[in-house]
Parts: C-alpha cells; structure tokens; sequence
C-alpha cells in the first residue's frame, strides 16, 4: 500500500485565551473515519508545567536560570524491563512523556486516535499521526517523547504502529511532485557557530571545511550502499557539496542541480521571518527567502543541523506564532522540513544524518525513515540522553511521506537491470517546443509520462495513457562506450509518435533507442510536439 493510503489523525492545540489562560481546546482536523473529527476543552494543569521544568533541568542546561527549583516526586518503576536499574533522568523523561500522552489523548481525542489506529492496524499499516501546535508557547516541548504508559514505546520511536510528525495547516498547497528515483542531496556547510568555532562533523581533530564536506559526503553515500539485505533494492545516492556559499551561488546550485533533499550544518539563529541561516561570513538567508527557492526546485525535504531550526522566535518573553524555521517553509509549501529543537553534538548529528541517509535510500517514506534514524540515536547513546528526541520532523497537511518511488512501483518496472538509476546517465530532459520551453530532466535515468499524477510529466489529454511510457537509460558497456543508449519504452493504449529520418512513426508496445533532439508526441499525431535532449551530444535522426 502507497503512503498515500496510510491512515491519517491530524490534531490541532491551540489557547482560548479569551475564556482562560490555561484553557485549550484539542481536536481533529484530519481523521480515517467520518465519526473521528471531535473536539475537546481542556485545562492545563499544574502537574505537567512542574514535569515540564524538571525536565529542562536535567535535558535544557541553558536555560536553568528560568527553572523553579522543584522536585515532585515520579511514580516510576525503579528497574527496567531487563532487571536493570533504570537512570533517574531516563525517568524525568519518560514522567513528562507520559503527562503530555494523557493530557492530549483523553475523552473523544482518545476514543478517534484508539479508532484510527484500529483502522490502521486493520490494513496491516502504521497510523500518521500529525500534530499542529497553534500556541506558539507549547511549541518547545518535546512533544516527540509523549507515550502513552512507562512501559510503552514513546510516540516518535513506535514507526510499526506510528508515525509521528507535526504539521501546521496554514500553508500554500503543495506544488504537484516529480517522481523520483535517485537520492540527491546538496550538502551545504555554512558558517560555524560563534561559540563553537572547533565543529568537526566526522570525528575528533581539526578538519577543514572542504575535507569535512567531503569526508561527510562520503559518510552519506556510504550509508546508502551499507546493508546488505537490501542489495539491488536500494536507490543510488548522489551528494554534492557546498562549502560556505553565498546566498547567490546556494540559489544557483539548487536551480541547476535537480536536489531533493538539502542538508544544511552551520549557524542559524530565530528570527521572525523564519530565522537566519549564517552561509559565509557577511551573508545570510532567511527561512523566508530559502523557501521560495525550495519549492520552486521541488526540493522534498530539507534538514537543518542550526541552533534551534524547530523554535519559535520571541518578542520580549512571548513567543512569535509560526516563526520557526520549520514552520516558514512548510507554509510556503515545503513537502517535509527537519529542524532541530535544541544543540545537538555534531558526533549525534552524523550518527542520525547518516542512518536518515540510509533509510531513505531503502525508499522508507520520510516520517518513517525519521522514526529509524531516531532509533538508531537511542541505541547508541541510551533512552536517558536526550540526543534522539532532538529532530523534529515538520510535514506539509498535503504530503503522503515519499522521497522516492517504492520499489514495487518503480525499480521493477524498468526493462533491464542494467539500466542507469545506478546513476551513470549523461544529463538529458524531455523539453516543450514552446517559448518559454517548459523542461522535465531525467533524473535517476528514468522519466515517466503519462496522464496520472504520479508521472514526471504529466499529460492531461484524453489520448494519452495514465502510465503511457517511460524514458529510461540502459548501459550494456562497462565503460559506457558506444553500447550506452536512452531509450523510449512505450506501454500505451494508443502509442507514441517518433520523428525520424523519413517522418513519422509510431512505437506501440515497444522499445526503441532515440538520440538527442528527437521528437515525440504521446497518443496521438496530432498532439503538440516535445523534443528528447542529451546534453551534449550531437544530433542524429534514427532509422
């Protein structure tokens, strides 16, 4: 089943400060089933702010100068389920993580949540779930923790039965997506932090940028090749690097480099138009100018490793409504956002960066590859640190999750095992003939045409089939010689018109090899015409 059919529970927090301070109201903006959308008034209670400063004492050291010195007392267990001795700190989180649970799943908000999962549950699939925190104070919490008793998993780990992510319905929609079959990800290493001027993301030492940039890179697509299990199911990785770049030339290699993930590791501070990204000395960014080059490139995830890329800005002690970083891009209509909700070491960030790198190439869906990743920071540095509960993840109300097309949908569908996904494909793009010309690259060396949505281009005629046929690049040289050749497989109703040598001709059910700067129209001779190009090569007409 397609993350699109996942089963969806939406909720929404928000103040009613016109009634009371501490009253809230909690309901269902997006439910599997029509009696799911309910809503509930609630008070906050003094218990969950006392939980809530004891665990910024042990996990928010920064800010102890604002904690009361309290100390209530937590009816935990005292081992774990191995016999162990659990860590008091491991308690305070799970203490907090447990209150925010039953303050938010209680009355109808419990009855539609224990409905959608068994729906979920029923179609042998995870439930989405996805939290909107319209008051910008609760923003903070660490909501990624709640589970509903001490001895279950919390919300963010659980990804056999949940998956978890906050969302904000105020956005633009979502832009119609490209299918994809290739990670490609743009590294970007901005300005350090001004208080950790020694970073090193890829082990002790001093590195420079560039050999940092690299030796990450390496890390990244490393990962992606790692597990065994998965050989031959894995979709290729292609990292480039930007080391300290002006906002002009990260612009420029966003809109040439067909990204769809950005991964960015530098300073970065709040701000009301969605905080400040440090790119180079003298030269910043804000989530608000970043997001208009995101989503015109159709970059799907972006990923902050910058101070506090998931909070809230502040006016004085209040906190500024959708002003994080996250929540800037979603609402200009980035797909998925990963931001952080504090300082994270550099050695945890790779270490999940890494295993994030891993899962999508496996063609996880994003929240779920989120939930791995955050899994594997768990395993290495222990429940009780709070390393795994740092990323927060931001998706747009309208994404279903996919990075990259599953493979049962994708892969298999491509002729031949040689064909270059592996990608080895020189660049080439299907282009209109009109002025402007509207361009469609290959990417992952596959391109797919058709009239459903899910193809990379998208035809809206009644002649053209909904899967009608695929662009795809197939090496049978090792050394990509003259064997190397792109061609057009059609699997239509009606066939696809190729202009060769003598005019005319049409391939019905069939493969044919086409060369740069060959015509093609899908369904029908009298349909508008679109032009196959291989960067530079030179143009030939087939037989």
């Amino acid at each position: 089943m397609p993350p699109s059919d996942t089963p969806c529970l939406s909720l929404a927090i928000d103040r009613l400060k016109t009634i009371e301070p501490q009253h809230y109201a909690i309901w269902v903006l997006q439910a599997p089933y029509a009696g799911g959308y309910v809503h509930h008034d609630c008070m906050w209670t003094e218990s969950l702010t006392q939980a809530w400063h004891l665990w910024q004492s042990f996990f928010a050291p920064h800010r102890l100068s604002e904690m009361p010195s309290i100390s209530p007392s937590l009816p935990l267990e005292e081992t774990e389920a191995d016999g162990q001795p659990k860590n008091y700190t491991g308690r305070v989180m799970q203490h907090l993580g447990v209150n925010l649970w039953q303050w938010l799943f209680d009355g109808p908000i419990l009855t539609s949540f224990n409905q959608s999962q068994g729906i979920a549950i029923g179609q042998s699939r995870p439930l989405r779930l996805r939290l909107e925190i319209r008051d910008p104070e609760l923003i903070d919490l660490p909501w990624e923790i709640m589970q509903s008793k001490y001895a279950k998993q919390a919300v963010s780990l659980n990804k056999q039965q949940i998956l978890f992510s906050r969302t904000t319905s105020d956005v633009d929609r979502l832009p119609h997506l490209r299918s994809e079959q290739a990670l490609n990800i743009l590294l970007v290493l901005g300005e350090d932090s001004e208080t950790d001027s020694s970073r090193s993301l890829v082990g002790s030492g001093s590195l420079n940028l560039e050999g940092e940039a690299a030796a990450l890179a390496r890390l990244l697509e490393q990962a992606a090749e790692g597990d065994p299990r998965y050989t031959g199911m894995l979709a290729p990785c292609h990292v480039t690097t930007l080391v300290q770049p002006t906002p002009a030339e990260l612009i420029a290699s966003l809109e040439r480099g067909n990204y769809n993930v950005l991964i960015y590791e530098g300073h970065g501070v709040p701000a009301a138009d969605g905080g400040l990204l440090y790119l180079c000395p003298d030269a910043r960014i804000n989530g608000t100018e970043l997001a208009q080059v995101l989503v015109r490139c159709q970059v799907k995830l972006a990923v902050f490793n910058a101070c506090w890329g998931a909070q809230s800005d502040h006016q004085g002690s209040q906190a500024i409504p959708r002003s994080s970083l996250a929540e800037v891009l979603i609402h200009h209509g980035v797909p998925a956002v990963l931001g952080m909700r504090d300082r994270i070491a550099n050695h945890e960030a790779v270490s999940f960066i890494q295993a994030l790198a891993q899962a999508l190439a496996q063609r996880s869906p994003i929240d779920e590859a989120v939930a791995i990743a955050r899994q594997q920071l768990l395993t290495l540095y222990r429940f009780n640190q709070p390393a795994w509960t740092l990323p927060v993840l931001y998706m747009h109300p309208e994404f279903n999750g996919e990075l990259l097309r599953p493979l049962a949908e994708g892969v298999t569908e491509i002729p031949d095992p040689s064909v270059s996904w592996l990608g080895r494909n020189p660049p080439a793009y299907l282009r209109s003939l009109t002025t402007p010309p509207r361009v469609w690259p290959v990417r992952g060396g596959v391109l797919r045409v058709g009239r459903g949505e899910r193809n990379d281009v998208v035809l809206q005629r009644p002649e053209v089939s909904r899967d009608h046929a695929e662009i795809f690049y197939r090496d049978t040289s090792p050394n990509g010689g003259s064997e190397s050749t792109y061609l057009l497989r059609d699997v239509s109703r009606y066939g696809t018109w190729v202009l060769g040598r003598e005019g005319w001709f049409r391939v019905h059910r069939q493969e044919v090899p086409i060369v740069s700067q060959t015509q093609l129209k899908f369904g029908d001779l009298r349909s508008q015409a679109l032009e196959f190009v291989v960067e530079g090569a030179n143009a030939q007409h087939q037989n």
